[in-house]
């Protein structure tokens, strides 16, 4: 059926059984058994950066310039301590988005209790590569957070037809 959700048999198929000549949907799991939902994927943290500097955006591509990043030091059980504010979370996962699939990812509902939001973006048909997104601390006490922790879900949707062209941006194949 297109345009609809991929269910958790079809992202498995996909992960586990790709089409011949394509990548597997999503590589680099920490453990598919914990991370395959009903209607998504968990994605897990690898790394959080503190953002440094302002960034810059403007209409042509040139005018775009990413802030600087300093990455945090987990403790040696794995933990960070995150104080009130931005933070960039990169995730252990890669994906590789065929062309009849677009995906979008949502944070988990324990950040959201927590007082912690994520922001992310769509990932479009054809895009390849690890994935980032914005974690804000909202809570004034902070956030603790360990690696490897799985702190958003990615939803799959088929597309009516397939995109003749993906996507072709600055971030394709990024491995942040």
């Amino acid at each position: 059926m297109h345009g609809a959700f991929l269910d958790r048999a079809s992202i498995q198929e996909l992960i586990e059984n790709p089409p011949t000549g394509q990548a597997p949907l999503v590589e680099e799991l920490l453990s598919l058994a914990e991370q395959l939902q009903p209607t998504g994927l968990d994605f897990s943290l690898q790394r959080v950066d503190r953002i440094t500097s302002a960034g810059k955006l403007g209409r042509a591509s040139d005018d775009r310039i990413l802030p600087n990043y300093v990455p945090l030091d987990f403790d040696g059980d794995g933990w960070l301590f995150l104080e009130y504010g931005s933070y960039m979370a990169t995730f252990n996962e890669i994906v590789n988005i065929p062309l009849d699939l677009v995906a979008l990812a949502l944070p988990r509902s324990s950040l959201m209790r927590s007082g912690v939001s994520m922001h992310t973006a769509v990932w479009d048909a054809g895009y390849r590569g690890r994935s980032q997104a914005l974690l804000s601390v909202q809570n004034p006490a902070g956030f603790h957070l360990q690696r490897g922790a799985r702190l958003m879900q990615m939803i799959f949707f088929r597309l009516a037809r397939p995109v003749e062209q993906g996507y072709q941006g600055r971030y394709q194949d990024e491995r942040p």
